[in-house]
């Protein structure tokens, strides 16, 4: 039995040439960015499932349980649109993250440094009078990830940024002043916008609906989001990641 299967794996050995060893580096390299896309989430568990049914799948076969094999035989297009279905959150991640590489969405986004600069260069000034009077505040820069579909959820502005448009829409009490103000370019696109929040257990530190709603679309996108406390007037940015101070209390 040993010796059989020395020798099968040393035929195989004898067959491997380069384009194999590429083979086998592709695949190893997508199955490792795979396990970094559900690592930390709750995708983590139903991996695990996968697996138990893929060995429970393996054994009927090797056993010849007819009736188990049966099953797993016809409900395999059924296991696959669950998966597609379970795993959603992180086939979007995946497939955006594919998306950025080389900056192939440029052509289509239409982003341009000098209007975001300038645009950031304004709420920066609005940011910093807001946060002295302790006023929350939450603006998302658009960059090469469009944030149409949270625009859509607030309402439409399409006016020029200036410290003092953005400091009149989150003036307390104002209709416009609880949702995400987002930027696009020097415009300001929408106001009043909901944001998504990150998954359960992504973060550990005590925060507020608006640090976590920056956090979210910091994952979900490649936009600049800023952030000011109502509570202690700290101002924050996230882009990519977290990357702001903590926070002192929630808010």
């Amino acid at each position: 039995m040993i010796n059989t299967i020395l020798r099968q794996w040393l035929e195989v050995l004898r067959q491997v040439g380069p384009l194999e060893i590429i083979d086998v580096a592709i695949v190893a390299v997508v199955l490792y960015q795979l396990l970094r896309l559900v690592r930390g989430t709750q995708a983590v568990q139903l991996v695990v499932g996968l697996v138990v049914l893929a060995l429970v799948g393996v054994v009927a076969s090797q056993l010849n349980l007819l009736l188990l094999s049966w099953l797993f035989r016809n409900a395999a297009p059924f296991i696959v649109f669950a998966i597609i279905v379970a795993f959603q959150p992180e086939l979007r991640r995946a497939l955006d993250q594919v998306g950025r590489v080389g900056h192939l969405g440029r052509p289509l986004a239409g982003f341009n440094p000098q209007l975001f600069s300038r645009a950031v260069s304004e709420a920066i000034r609005a940011s910093e009078r807001l946060s002295a009077r302790r006023t929350g505040a939450i603006i998302a820069f658009e960059r090469e990830v469009g944030l149409e579909d949270y625009a859509a959820t607030g309402v439409r502005i399409n006016g020029e940024v200036s410290a003092e448009f953005v400091q009149a829409i989150f003036f307390p009490n104002s209709p416009l002043h609880d949702g995400a103000v987002i930027i696009r370019g020097d415009q300001i696109l929408a106001a009043g916008c909901l944001l998504p929040l990150p998954e359960e257990g992504t973060v550990r530190e005590r925060l507020g609906t608006r640090h976590r709603a920056a956090i979210g679309l910091s994952l979900a996108s490649d936009a600049l989001v800023v952030v000011v406390s109502e509570e202690t007037g700290v101002k924050a940015c996230a882009g990519g990641w977290w990357a702001g101070p903590r926070r002192r209390g929630p808010g």
